[in-house]
């Protein structure tokens, strides 16, 4: 034999013979908690002294004092006022299209015209802008 496979074959077995006398078992068996005892049954003890049950007096019952009548609150009608008068709210008076090119310039109301779709929702949001101011 080739003394290289005997240094292997000497390696090999060394090494699973160490391996096999470390495994712990696998199956501890478990000890069993202990029992406990069952109590002795005992039977009660009868009293020593006897009882005499009292005549319970029921005639201190008062229904107004068990049950009051509380006032109920009547609803109360608001009092019919005039309305306010509100001062009218100032509505935006229409912006035309001059206007609109002025207050943001040509080229910005172009590129509002192309983004928004018309004309109109341009103006629409330069009444915006100018609101917002």
């Amino acid at each position: 034999m080739n003394p290289r496979m005997i240094t292997l074959s000497v390696i090999a077995l060394l090494l699973l013979s160490g391996c096999m006398g470390t495994q712990q078992p696998l199956y501890r068996p478990v000890a069993q908690p202990p029992k406990p005892k069952p109590k002795p049954v005992t039977t009660p003890v009868k009293p020593t002294k006897v009882h005499e049950l009292k005549e319970v007096q029921d005639d201190n019952f008062d229904p107004d004092y068990m049950y009051p009548e509380t006032p109920k609150k009547r609803y109360k009608e608001p009092e019919t006022t005039q309305p306010v008068e509100r001062a009218p709210v100032a509505t935006p008076e229409r912006m035309g299209k001059e206007e609109c090119i002025g207050m943001i310039g040509q080229a910005k109301f172009d590129k509002y015209t192309q983004m928004l779709g018309s004309e109109t929702a341009a103006i629409k949001r330069c009444v915006l802008l100018k609101s917002m101011k």
